[in-house]
């Protein structure tokens, strides 16, 4: 019999012991695609978007990296500002 039917997949994750870091990942997947999309809205190239960002075409790439979980908070934020959206955080 299979331990896992009838649980949810957020109890699949915990017993996997990877529930937050497939959260982040989420998170951040979510996070890149929201900004590519207004991107492509605004017909923003990347080297459009790093200029209006004030920050390097490279940095930029690591935030539009959607496996690279290490982007400090300002980075987001300023990439959210540039396609004039805000970032909104909340604990839960």
């Amino acid at each position: 019999m299979n331990k896992h039917i009838g649980s949810s997949f957020d109890d699949f994750l915990e017993e996997e012991g990877i529930c937050e870091e497939v959260q982040n990942e989420a998170v951040k997947r979510v996070l890149v695609w929201q900004l590519r999309q207004e991107m492509e809205k605004q017909n923003l190239s990347k080297t459009m978007m790093a200029r209006k960002m004030k920050t390097s075409r490279a940095q930029l790439d690591r935030l539009l990296d959607d496996s690279n979980d290490k982007v400090q908070l300002d980075t987001i934020k300023r990439g959210a500002e540039a396609v004039g959206r805000k970032l909104r955080l909340e604990l839960a």
